[in-house]
Protein backbone atom coordinates (compact mmCIF):
# COMPACT_ATOMS: atom_id res chain seq x y z
CA UNK A 1 0.00 0.00 0.00
CA UNK A 2 1.70 3.43 -0.82
CA UNK A 3 2.33 5.80 2.02
CA UNK A 4 -0.01 8.78 2.27
CA UNK A 5 2.38 10.88 3.38
CA UNK A 6 3.20 13.84 1.47
CA UNK A 7 6.87 14.67 0.56
CA UNK A 8 7.54 17.94 2.05
CA UNK A 9 10.98 18.76 0.78
CA UNK A 10 11.51 21.39 -3.00
CA UNK A 11 14.05 20.35 -5.64
CA UNK A 12 14.18 24.17 -6.86
CA UNK A 13 14.53 25.45 -3.61
CA UNK A 14 16.62 23.75 -1.98
CA UNK A 15 19.36 24.36 -4.65
CA UNK A 16 22.22 25.79 -3.51
CA UNK A 17 23.37 28.55 -5.92
CA UNK A 18 26.67 30.00 -6.74
CA UNK A 19 28.05 33.54 -6.73
CA UNK A 20 29.88 34.33 -10.46
CA UNK A 21 32.81 35.82 -10.33
CA UNK A 22 32.13 39.54 -10.87
CA UNK A 23 28.66 39.38 -8.91
CA UNK A 24 28.38 41.18 -5.48
CA UNK A 25 25.33 40.01 -3.93
CA UNK A 26 23.87 42.47 -0.82
CA UNK A 27 21.11 41.73 1.25
CA UNK A 28 19.22 44.10 3.52
CA UNK A 29 16.26 43.16 5.56
CA UNK A 30 14.12 41.73 2.96
CA UNK A 31 15.72 43.03 0.13
CA UNK A 32 18.67 41.36 -2.02
CA UNK A 33 20.05 43.17 -4.83
CA UNK A 34 23.03 41.92 -7.15
CA UNK A 35 25.30 43.88 -9.35
CA UNK A 36 27.85 43.44 -11.70
CA UNK A 37 29.51 45.23 -14.74
CA UNK A 38 25.78 44.81 -16.66
CA UNK A 39 24.12 46.54 -13.79
CA UNK A 40 22.18 45.74 -11.01
CA UNK A 41 19.05 44.24 -10.28
CA UNK A 42 16.91 43.75 -7.35
CA UNK A 43 13.96 41.59 -5.45
CA UNK A 44 12.35 41.84 -2.57
CA UNK A 45 12.07 38.65 -0.33
CA UNK A 46 8.39 37.37 0.87
CA UNK A 47 7.82 36.97 4.47
CA UNK A 48 8.74 33.59 5.68
CA UNK A 49 11.67 33.09 3.16
CA UNK A 50 15.24 33.49 4.48
CA UNK A 51 18.50 34.14 2.19
CA UNK A 52 21.94 33.56 3.24
CA UNK A 53 25.03 33.69 1.79
CA UNK A 54 27.80 31.56 2.93
CA UNK A 55 31.12 31.08 1.30
CA UNK A 56 30.03 32.54 -1.70
CA UNK A 57 27.15 30.45 -1.70
CA UNK A 58 23.23 31.59 -1.63
CA UNK A 59 20.67 29.31 0.08
CA UNK A 60 16.96 29.95 0.44
CA UNK A 61 15.28 28.59 3.05
CA UNK A 62 11.77 28.38 4.33
CA UNK A 63 9.63 29.49 8.07
CA UNK A 64 7.17 26.40 7.97
CA UNK A 65 6.15 23.69 5.51
CA UNK A 66 2.42 25.27 4.63
CA UNK A 67 1.11 25.53 1.04
CA UNK A 68 2.12 29.35 0.70
CA UNK A 69 5.76 29.09 1.78
CA UNK A 70 6.76 25.97 -0.10
CA UNK A 71 5.83 27.51 -3.29
CA UNK A 72 7.69 30.92 -2.55
CA UNK A 73 10.60 28.76 -1.45
CA UNK A 74 11.15 27.93 -5.30
CA UNK A 75 9.93 30.81 -6.58
CA UNK A 76 12.48 32.66 -4.81
CA UNK A 77 15.20 30.72 -5.51
CA UNK A 78 14.17 30.62 -9.34
CA UNK A 79 13.96 34.34 -9.51
CA UNK A 80 17.28 34.90 -7.66
CA UNK A 81 18.92 32.11 -10.19
CA UNK A 82 17.65 34.39 -12.94
CA UNK A 83 18.86 37.42 -11.23
CA UNK A 84 22.44 35.52 -10.78
CA UNK A 85 22.50 34.37 -14.63
CA UNK A 86 20.91 37.37 -16.12
CA UNK A 87 23.70 39.58 -14.90
CA UNK A 88 26.64 37.38 -15.78
CA UNK A 89 25.45 36.10 -19.29
CA UNK A 90 22.28 38.42 -19.94
CA UNK A 91 18.58 36.64 -21.82
CA UNK A 92 17.69 36.49 -25.20
CA UNK A 93 14.53 36.17 -26.98
CA UNK A 94 14.48 35.55 -30.26
CA UNK A 95 11.24 36.27 -33.12
CA UNK A 96 10.69 35.89 -36.91
CA UNK A 97 8.76 38.09 -39.28
CA UNK A 98 7.17 36.69 -42.34
CA UNK A 99 4.77 39.17 -44.85
CA UNK A 100 4.67 40.97 -47.88
CA UNK A 101 6.02 44.09 -47.85
CA UNK A 102 6.85 43.52 -43.31
CA UNK A 103 9.08 45.86 -42.76
CA UNK A 104 10.65 47.08 -39.11
CA UNK A 105 13.61 49.44 -37.93
CA UNK A 106 14.85 50.43 -34.75
CA UNK A 107 15.59 53.92 -34.45
CA UNK A 108 17.48 54.83 -30.99
CA UNK A 109 14.98 53.55 -28.72
CA UNK A 110 11.17 53.23 -31.16
CA UNK A 111 11.00 50.59 -33.16
CA UNK A 112 9.07 50.96 -36.33
CA UNK A 113 6.60 48.14 -37.81
CA UNK A 114 5.24 48.30 -41.04
CA UNK A 115 3.36 44.67 -40.49
CA UNK A 116 0.34 45.59 -43.40
CA UNK A 117 -2.03 47.84 -41.61
CA UNK A 118 -2.71 51.25 -43.00
CA UNK A 119 -0.40 52.83 -40.59
CA UNK A 120 3.10 52.23 -39.27
CA UNK A 121 3.27 51.08 -35.66
CA UNK A 122 5.65 52.46 -33.40
CA UNK A 123 6.93 50.81 -30.21
CA UNK A 124 8.63 52.14 -27.35
CA UNK A 125 11.79 49.97 -25.93
CA UNK A 126 11.94 49.57 -22.30
CA UNK A 127 14.99 51.07 -20.61
CA UNK A 128 17.51 48.26 -20.04
CA UNK A 129 16.51 46.29 -23.56
CA UNK A 130 18.43 46.11 -27.01
CA UNK A 131 16.47 45.31 -29.84
CA UNK A 132 18.63 44.14 -32.86
CA UNK A 133 17.16 43.28 -36.40
CA UNK A 134 18.68 41.53 -38.79
CA UNK A 135 16.79 40.48 -41.97
CA UNK A 136 13.42 38.90 -40.84
CA UNK A 137 14.22 37.92 -37.25
CA UNK A 138 14.37 40.16 -34.44
CA UNK A 139 16.38 40.20 -30.76
CA UNK A 140 15.18 41.04 -27.53
CA UNK A 141 18.42 41.12 -25.34
CA UNK A 142 18.50 42.52 -21.77
CA UNK A 143 19.92 41.72 -18.28
CA UNK A 144 15.81 41.16 -16.65
CA UNK A 145 14.67 37.55 -17.87
CA UNK A 146 10.84 39.23 -17.38
CA UNK A 147 11.13 42.60 -18.94
CA UNK A 148 12.98 40.43 -22.32
CA UNK A 149 9.99 38.42 -22.13
CA UNK A 150 7.19 40.88 -22.02
CA UNK A 151 8.43 43.28 -24.10
CA UNK A 152 8.97 39.64 -26.67
CA UNK A 153 5.56 39.27 -25.88
CA UNK A 154 4.18 42.59 -26.93
CA UNK A 155 5.83 42.65 -30.30
CA UNK A 156 4.31 38.90 -30.95
CA UNK A 157 0.78 40.54 -30.20
CA UNK A 158 0.76 42.99 -32.88
CA UNK A 159 0.99 41.08 -35.59
CA UNK A 160 0.23 37.25 -34.31
CA UNK A 161 0.75 34.61 -36.70
CA UNK A 162 -2.18 33.50 -38.73
CA UNK A 163 -2.59 30.16 -39.55
CA UNK A 164 -3.26 29.73 -43.28
CA UNK A 165 0.13 31.37 -44.60
CA UNK A 166 2.20 31.87 -41.77
CA UNK A 167 1.90 35.55 -41.79
CA UNK A 168 2.97 37.60 -38.82
CA UNK A 169 5.15 37.99 -36.18
CA UNK A 170 6.10 34.02 -33.94
CA UNK A 171 8.79 32.73 -31.75
CA UNK A 172 11.78 31.47 -33.48
CA UNK A 173 11.58 28.37 -31.84
CA UNK A 174 7.20 28.58 -32.27
CA UNK A 175 5.47 26.11 -34.47
CA UNK A 176 2.63 27.12 -36.65
CA UNK A 177 0.07 24.32 -37.35
CA UNK A 178 -1.13 25.50 -40.70
CA UNK A 179 -4.75 24.89 -41.77
CA UNK A 180 -5.92 24.23 -45.48
CA UNK A 181 -7.72 27.25 -47.02
CA UNK A 182 -11.34 26.93 -48.74
CA UNK A 183 -9.97 25.89 -51.96
CA UNK A 184 -8.21 22.91 -50.60
CA UNK A 185 -11.09 21.56 -48.27
CA UNK A 186 -13.59 22.22 -51.27
CA UNK A 187 -10.96 19.89 -53.61
CA UNK A 188 -10.27 17.05 -50.87
CA UNK A 189 -14.42 16.20 -50.42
Amino acid sequence: MRSLVRRKMSRVGNKILQIPEGLTVNIAGSDLSVSGQKGALEHHVAEGITVMIVDNQIKVARRDNSKMQRSLHGTTTRVIENLLAGLSAGFSRKLEFKGVGFTILVEGNKMQMRLGYSHPVILEIPEGLTVTVVKSSIVVEGIDKVAVGAFAAKIREIKKPEVYKGKGIRYKEEIIKKKAGKAAQSASS
